[in-house]
């Protein structure tokens, strides 16, 4: 949630965040007047209130026809105050739910507009000429049924379109990506976890992950618990209303879950094989730190995710994503893309995102500071390596015969293997 403090003292500052994620400018002003009007009847309750009590100490004392009045303008207090208080929560509700409408504020340098709105930041390594060496260009899923790594159709018949079995290598590839995202992470010092991926709705709704995206998750009415659609969820509720120590550093956890999305909107897109699904797996970074240091371990986290796509040999972008695409509690989100050859354009492959104090307001999470006082911490998160990383390994590193290159990095992971060759072959 935004900081409703800043939010009376730089109206524009918020203004012009709204404008650039393409959202109304108004709701600054509605969430201004509710909070106002919001104030000023809680002091006038807690002024009766106040009046209250100090009547009740007169009446413990009168006696007689002065009782009698004075217990007369107690109870017709004691409706004004009820009136009163009732004013004020409903206020208070409106005030909040108001607030939760609006976006995190943007950082600086943050480009306009939506989708299409990015800013490449740079290219790493060049896409391979597979004209000119010779190498009629197959798709990941043609390439992984021949290596008999992907299985959609029995995943259709087993759980509907979108789902998929890995077999053979193609599971050892998944396990080999993920395992080396989390050495890393676990060398990069940061602590992982196996999360659950069940959560209760205040974690998800802290997370501002139902808001606009509520349509992507599945919600389980029975149980009242929603499937995550990514560990951040998972890890951002972990501290959830606990006062945290950072003088040491921040906190770090790589966390690493099955995840499940609902794809509502996407009909149409990205159907064939495993790019666009609705389960799969995930190693994904998170951290609480101090708001003066957030922008500095947003670069770490980015340079961590550029670290795994060296290991993986893909050629990459980084995008800073413009305003209209960050989701709601990002104030700032970089991608990285790979190039998919199959389809000639770039795949998001990784993000992470700076979400500022945004998500620790929702959920409570706090630090003391040196007046003895707490404040928000800032929390980040950012993806190591999840199932998609098989569709770019597949059709970057494809040879003629349908073979597919390891890269070195990798090659610890899957016993020394350096080629993964077509069954039959």
């Amino acid at each position: 949630m935004i900081d409703l403090r800043a939010l009376r003292d730089e109206p524009d500052v918020f203004r012009a965040s709204q404008r650039a994620r393409g959202e109304s400018e108004h709701l600054v002003d509605e969430v201004i007047d509710l909070d106002a009007r919001r104030r000023e009847s809680l002091n006038a309750f807690e002024s009766k209130r106040a009046e209250q009590k100090s009547l009740g100490k007169l009446v413990a004392q009168a006696k007689g026809d002065e009782k009698t009045e004075l217990l007369a303008r107690t109870k017709a207090l004691s409706a004004e105050v009820k009136a009163l208080e009732a004013e004020a929560n409903e206020l208070a509700a409106r005030s909040e739910e108001a607030a939760r409408s609006i976006g995190n504020l943007i950082e600086p340098g943050v480009p306009s507009g939506g989708e299409d709105d990015y800013v490449v930041l740079r290219h790493v390594g060049t896409p391979r000429d597979f004209a000119a060496e010779g190498v009629e260009v197959r798709d990941h899923l043609e390439l992984g049924e021949g290596l008999r790594a992907i299985d959609t159709e029995r995943g259709a018949k087993v759980s509907g379109s979108r789902f998929y079995f890995l077999t053979g290598i193609g599971a050892r590839l998944e396990l080999a990506l993920l395992n080396a995202a989390m050495d890393k992470a676990v060398a990069a010092g940061l602590t992982p976890m196996i999360t659950p991926t069940l959560v209760k709705p205040e974690v998800m709704a802290g997370t501002g992950f139902l808001g606009a995206h509520s349509a992507e998750i599945y919600h389980l009415p029975e149980d009242d618990l929603y499937l995550v659609g990514t560990s951040e969820v998972a890890l951002a509720g972990y501290h959830s209303g606990e006062i945290l120590d950072l003088t040491e550093g921040p906190l770090a956890y790589a966390g690493w879950s099955a995840c499940y999305r609902r794809e509502a909107g996407s009909h149409g897109r990205d159907t064939r094989g495993i790019i666009r699904v609705h389960q799969f797996h995930k190693v994904e970074m998170f951290v609480f730190a101090r708001p003066e240091t957030a922008a500095a371990e947003h670069e770490k986290l980015l340079a961590f995710e550029e670290e795994m796509l060296a290991l993986a040999e893909l050629p990459y972008r980084v995008i800073d994503t413009a305003a209209g695409d960050l989701g709601s509690s990002a104030a700032r989100k970089f991608d990285c893309e790979a190039w998919l050859p199959s389809q000639e354009r770039w795949l998001e492959l990784t993000s992470t995102s700076n979400c500022t104090t945004f998500q620790a307001r929702r959920l409570g999470v706090r630090e003391r500071v040196d007046d003895g006082g707490t404040r928000p911490v800032a929390t980040l998160n950012g993806t190591l390596a999840t199932t998609r990383w098989i569709v770019a390994l597949l059709e970057n590193h494809q040879q003629a015969d349908g073979s597919v290159h390891v890269p070195e990095g990798l090659r610890p992971y899957l016993g020394g293997l350096e080629v993964l060759t077509p069954v039959g072959r």
